[in-house]
């Protein structure tokens, strides 16, 4: 498997991209040989993506160099014998865009500043990268028009509108079939507010050298993709020759309500994928015999239970295992409190998840309970984080949230993140709304939780987050996104991982050779 180029795996801010374009052209690369570059490389994209030559290209161009792009792209498809229509609705414009509005004009390319309503297709040429203020009425009235118009549009780096860190809206904002992000990933795109806009996603090499990169960002920049080779080496492969089960971890579950006994199975069928050494199943006492039948290979605690069907307590000693996880469909009751204050002295590997997320945002001081040093991971969708830190989760509010509490957090979404205290983090760039289900986070639970038990914490959770999208959309792809259930997901996790590695030239990572 190929390692992927710094250019591939890098994430950047406004401000860190704008720097790496300036050492370009203060190196000598003039802007407009770039912007040649860079339009050709899309124009060849598109043509290759949407070969019908009937269609006609609306091309909406903004009044800098991310208009200057789209006009670019306009000429290249003209002359490639598409028809193609130029809005452009502003009255001042950058030098450079301006030269090629001339030009497009020249070749009689039909431009006119009053929306046109006979495009098959759009480009969005309007906003690039560093946005940062609210647009104006006429910029947001001309992004209504584009979204209202029900055709498929494609836009140039971000969706006009979106601020490039955060991914919010400024006022408003292109809701793309399709983004081609430019160079390097941008961080906004990644985020949970950039999910109704941004559609499908790729980037669009142009060859920024890597001095380049690593003179702004570093060698090993803090905010990284999640890439294939990354998440394969994070799992715990391969195994020793000599490995038994005391060596491969022990995972202790605390799982299952009479309300939510299906949490429990799924974490546990998904530990069981895992490779965990051992699991034991601490449960209410009503779902041991349940539990027995469905996961015979867990060790199985029938806990006292509430009078609601909640462990009532923990009659266990927790420093016998590698890893602890609490969370799935335990409850919110007041005993739950209790256990989990258990588990949060113990100076074990521990995994915090719905429920039990939902009692330590009712009760934040039992933070506190936490040795020192001891390794944490929480893994919050959006509602859970804004309960737990209050606030919506941003980029600085992951951050400020991770570092506070000395946790790695796993933020679930369409692009999954693991953030660390040290301030680093990876992202999927794509994930699969299949997994907007409930049970998908129990499996994610379980598969995290087995290997926190066997690997480190930042590794048990870039290895989890991967394994299980992944995963999900390998579902999708066959059964198609309404067929992928959580069921289907916590059983399928260990055959999709064997074809995966199969599929590697680098057998090693399945036996010792």
């Amino acid at each position: 498997m190929a390692s992927p180029s710094l250019a591939d795996r890098v994430v950047v801010t406004a401000e860190q991209m704008q720097a790496i374009e300036t050492r370009l052209f203060a190196a000598g690369l003039p802007v407009a040989a770039l912007m040649e570059k860079v339009a050709n490389r899309l124009s060849q994209r598109l043509m290759a993506e949407y070969p019908d030559r009937q269609q006609r290209w609306g091309i909406w161009v903004g009044p800098g160099h991310n208009g200057g792009d789209a006009l670019v792209v306009a000429r290249e498809l003209h002359l490639q014998g598409y028809p193609v229509q130029i809005w452009h609705p502003f009255e001042r414009r950058k030098p450079l865009t301006e030269a090629h509005l001339q030009f497009a004009q020249h070749l009689g390319i039909p431009i006119t500043n009053t929306y046109p309503d006979s495009c098959d297709r759009w480009l969005d040429g309007g906003f690039g990268f560093g946005l940062s203020r609210t647009l104006n009425e006429a910029s947001q009235a001309a992004i209504a028009h584009l979204n209202a118009s029900g055709k498929p549009i494609c836009s140039i780096d971000l969706p006009s509108g979106l601020d490039t860190d955060r991914g919010e809206p400024l006022g408003a904002a292109i809701a793309a079939e399709r983004t081609v992000c430019l160079g390097l990933w941008k961080q906004g795109l990644l985020q949970l507010a950039a999910a109704p806009w941004r559609g499908q996603l790729e980037r669009l090499d142009f060859g920024i050298p890597e001095a380049d990169i690593v003179a702004v960002l570093g060698s090993n920049p803090p905010r990284q993709i999640l890439t294939d080779a990354r998440a394969i080496a994070a799992l715990p492969l391969p195994l020793a020759t000599d490995a038994h089960k005391y060596r491969r971890g022990h995972l202790l579950l605390i799982v299952g309500s009479q309300r939510y006994r299906g949490a429990a199975l799924l974490a546990a069928i998904a530990a069981r994928a895992s490779g965990v050494g051992m699991v034991t199943l601490a449960v209410p006492e009503h779902l041991s015999a349940i539990a027995v039948a469905q996961v015979p290979e867990a060790l199985v605690v029938a806990c006292p239970e509430t009078a609601t069907g909640e462990i009532a307590e923990l009659p266990l000693d927790c420093d016998r295992y590698s890893a602890i996880a609490i969370g799935p469909g335990v409850g919110t009751g007041s005993s739950i409190r209790s256990v989990l204050q258990q588990v949060l002295q113990q100076a074990r590997s521990l995994l915090i998840d719905a429920d039990a997320l939902t009692v330590l945002a009712q009760h934040p001081e039992d933070w506190t309970l936490r040795p020192a040093g001891s390794a944490a991971v929480i893994t919050p969708h959006a509602g859970e984080f804004q309960r737990l830190f209050s606030s919506v989760p941003t980029p600085e509010a992951v951050d400020a949230a991770v570092a506070e509490h000395s946790v790695i957090l796993v933020r679930k979404g369409p692009s999954p993140t693991v953030a660390t205290p040290a301030g680093t983090s990876w992202s999927l760039v794509d994930s699969t709304p299949a997994l907007a289900r409930g049970g998908s986070g129990d499996v994610l639970t379980g598969l995290l939780g087995g290997l926190l038990a066997q690997t480190d914490a930042v590794s048990a959770a870039i290895a989890a987050t991967w394994w299980h999208s992944r995963t999900a959309q390998a579902i999708a792809r066959t059964h198609s996104p309404l067929g992928v259930s959580p069921t289907d997901l916590a059983a399928q996790l260990a055959f999709w991982l064997g074809q995966r590695l199969r599929s590697d030239s680098a057998h090693g990572y399945l036996t010792r050779e």
